[in-house]
């Protein structure tokens, strides 16, 4: 037998929504991350009911590839109704692992794989009495049998076992039971470990396991949010889920009991967005999450908030569209939707984090930028970010961090003034100065959604608006100074370049790692925040070949790029993964590979 390789490879596990699976397969991936093993878990639910298949994908990688891996080494094949497409899913030399209680259909096999047979149903209905504790049990056993053909370490996943269910002595000892069942039978009936094995490493210290959803949560009470109002959509929903349980144990008052925070389930999510805006013109920290179609509905009220330069902040948790789309799948399909919500010139800061860290940080600069600007700031996330289970630097709670208010005047120093007038710009940097309601008579105005002049009066005068709107224009750059660079790896002896956006930057690095070693340089530049600045302009003129890498059909970030610089549609490749599946770097490599054969060909 080779030698195993070691830390490297991609389990999936196929399975049946609403049968306990999530945990123990939670247990897998963390298991392998307790071991020091770089790791990321990826789940592919479905949108409708129980009993529809679910697979769950963990990717362990010694050298801390974060993406997608785009194979399948061993799949434990646990529905029947997916077993074809699950073994055509193996890569050659793989594994697939099932259940071997009842027979299977003599057909389905391949001559490249090696196929295992375990007992599981039979094993369970021998050790428990109930039918439902053999169902969820069988998830567990499998566990076992995967970790000793992987040789992982079982007092780990006993610890992780007795962490879970330390007050709940009856669950523990189910569960531990179901490990040892599936790993010693393993370990007398198999040869292992296979040509996988997991070794006990030290590269995820000072990481934790999270998702996207919960660190944008927490990132707003790290940014000082006491108010959120939204409507139940996927896969955005626990974005507030989370920031309700971080509100409950850190902004309760500890002697009166009472709640420093606000959490409003609205009737749908015009409501929403019309509370958030309402509640940050009131002077407190606010914000809404939601996913596509609730910025569709949300885009009138974002105009409004641009127009009467309100701040705002709106997490998007992008999925497949158009329409209801596939609610439970990945997409950056609300580029340009976002970017231009609302009707009118209407132009609104993005900010794209690339994975939960950045989802913490971006909610903390969200927040700032929305309140030195005045105006709405969405954080474009999306599923895979959102709702999958990554591997992340600890995240750093600064108790010096102080959050940016921008131009607010409070009661002293609307006192000093002869007179207040709300839109005037009377810095250069065209952002007014506003006033909280209910400080001082004096900061009184009258917000409206209508024409208005610089004074805050209403008024269809052309000279006026213009004037208004200019300033808004202006504003715009003096944005493009305030957002996050783009981050950028240049080495200036490549003429070729990818620039990207969001989720998508840890299957271009290393997509760039491989084409490097096959020779062909690349640099990078992953794009933070829109507007672009005159560092993004700088990129594009630096580099004779640009592809743009993005997650939707229609190119939305190209052509965001190509309106908003100058560049012309011709001289940016597109690059396009929209099948809802999160990409891996052997997509974006064969895409250049095709790419450039061409251009040899011509």
């Amino acid at each position: 037998m080779s030698k195993p390789s070691v830390n490297e490879f991609t389990v999936k596990i196929a399975n049946v929504n609403g049968t306990g699976s999530a945990s123990a397969n939670g247990l897998l991936m963390k298991s392998l991350f307790r071991m020091g093993i770089p790791v990321v878990g990826k789940n592919y639910f479905p949108s409708n009911i129980q009993g529809l298949p679910t697979w769950y994908e963990i990717r362990a990688s010694e050298k801390g590839h974060l993406a997608r891996s785009g194979r399948v080494d061993i799949m434990v094949a646990m529905n029947a109704e997916t077993y074809k497409h699950d073994l055509e899913d193996v890569v050659s030399g793989g594994y697939l692992i099932y259940d071997s209680t009842w027979p299977r259909h003599s057909l389905l096999q391949r001559d490249d794989i090696t196929i295992i047979g375990v007992p599981l149903s039979k094993m369970c209905n021998e050790n428990f009495p109930t039918a439902r504790a053999r169902i969820l049990m069988k998830n567990v056993v499998y566990v076992g049998v995967i970790a000793a053909l992987l040789d992982l370490d079982l007092e780990v996943i006993s610890q992780l076992l007795n962490e879970t269910f330390a007050k709940k002595a009856n669950l523990l000892d189910g569960n531990q039971l179901a490990i040892h069942m599936g790993y010693e039978w393993a370990k007398n009936n198999l040869e292992t470990p296979l040509a996988f094995k997991a070794k006990t490493s030290n590269k995820t210290s000072d990481h934790i396991i999270i998702d996207g959803n919960t660190a944008a949560g927490l990132g707003s009470v790290y940014a000082g949010a006491t108010c959120a109002a939204w409507y139940p959509i996927t896969p955005s929903t626990s974005v507030m889920d989370a920031f309700r349980n971080f509100c409950t144990k850190t902004r309760v008052d500890p002697e009166t009991g009472e709640n420093n925070f606000c959490i409003v389930q609205a009737e749908d999510e015009l409501a929403a967005i019309g509370m958030v805006l309402g509640a940050n013109w009131a002077g407190a920290r606010s914000f809404t999450a939601t996913s596509g179609p609730g910025v569709s509905l949300m885009s009138e009220f974002l105009g409004y908030g641009y127009f009467t330069e309100i701040p705002a902040v709106l997490f998007n948790v992008q999925r497949c569209g158009p329409s209801t789309g596939m609610p439970t799948r990945t997409q950056q399909s609300d580029i340009t939707s976002s970017a231009f919500a609302s009707h009118g010139d209407t132009r609104h800061i993005l900010l794209f984090p690339a994975d939960p860290e950045e989802c913490f940080y971006s909610a903390r600069d969200a927040f700032d930028l929305a309140e030195r600007l005045q105006t709405p700031v969405i954080v474009l996330s999306d599923l895979d970010i959102g709702m999958n289970d990554w591997m992340s630097p600890s995240l750093q709670w600064d108790d010096s961090y102080q959050p940016d208010r921008g131009k607010v005047l409070r009661a002293a120093e609307v006192e000093k003034l002869d007179v207040f007038h709300r839109y005037m710009d009377t810095d250069g940097d065209a952002i007014p100065y506003r006033t909280v309601p209910g400080d001082h008579p004096k900061g009184a105005y009258f917000t409206r959604g209508s024409g208005h002049n610089m004074y805050g009066a209403y008024t269809e005068n052309a000279d006026e608006y213009q004037q208004v709107v200019d300033r808004l224009l202006r504003k715009w750059d003096t944005a493009k100074t305030l957002v996050p660079a783009p981050i950028i790896k240049q080495d200036n002896k490549n003429n070729i370049a990818i620039i990207s956006i969001g989720s998508c930057d840890h299957a271009v690095r290393e997509a760039i790692d491989i084409l490097g070693d096959e020779g062909v340089g690349i640099n990078y530049m992953r794009l933070k925040a829109f507007p672009f600045g005159d560092d993004v302009q700088k990129f594009i003129d630096a580099h004779d070949k640009l592809y743009v890498v993005e997650q939707n059909r229609d190119a939305q970030l190209k052509s965001l790029l190509c309106l908003e610089l100058r560049v012309h549609d011709e001289d940016l490749t597109a690059i396009l993964h929209y099948n809802g599946l999160p990409m891996n770097a052997g997509f974006v490599v064969d895409a250049i590979n095709q790419d450039m054969a061409k251009g040899e060909a011509a």
